[in-house]
């Protein structure tokens, strides 16, 4: 795929985080801080992941221990409230969080689930997130679709004429 939309027959496509409620580079700032901070946490992280379920998660994190994090990015108000699917993500990860920017009003965001504060340098952890463990057979689909779309991302970059719906 060239033109970044996304694709119904490929899950490990890189979409961009874009849309009409999204503000797009500060969602790309909050990205940033919230993958230091991951990796701080032990994690590694990839972005805009498509999931069994059809739907794609901002950032999932797989920390060396096997656990998986979803980390759903608001960039303003508006796309927290246009995005009520964040509750679908719970089956797929074994903590869920919200990382918006510091002057994000984060009283709005519910309190079931984790909390970080990013900005393009950095990230905070605020507010851990409850833990709910992955069923063993989820967590091994989830883990082989993460090292999947790694691959593809790598092998995509090392070599510009592949189409990443060519994998």
């Amino acid at each position: 795929m060239t033109d970044g939309s996304p694709s119904s027959t490929n899950p490990f496509a890189v979409v961009p985080i874009a849309d009409k409620a999204r503000d797009y580079e500060r969602a790309k700032a909050i990205l940033q801080g919230t993958q230091r901070m991951l990796r701080t946490l032990d994690f590694e992280s990839l972005s805009e992941i498509t999931l069994a379920s059809g739907r794609r998660a901002d950032v999932l994190a797989l920390r060396r221990n096997g656990e998986i994090w979803i980390v759903e990015i608001k960039s303003s108000v508006a796309d927290f409230r246009a995005d009520q699917k964040w509750p679908e993500y719970r089956e797929y990860c074994d903590a869920l969080l919200f990382a918006v920017a510091p002057d994000f009003p984060v009283g709005i965001l519910p309190s079931e689930v984790g909390l970080i504060l990013a900005d393009a340098y950095a990230g905070e952890l605020v507010r851990p997130p409850p833990a709910h463990p992955l069923a063993a057979a989820r967590r091994k689909a989830l883990t082989l679709s993460i090292a999947r779309a790694a691959a593809m991302r790598l092998h995509a970059r090392i070599d510009p004429s592949l189409s990443i719906d060519e994998v």
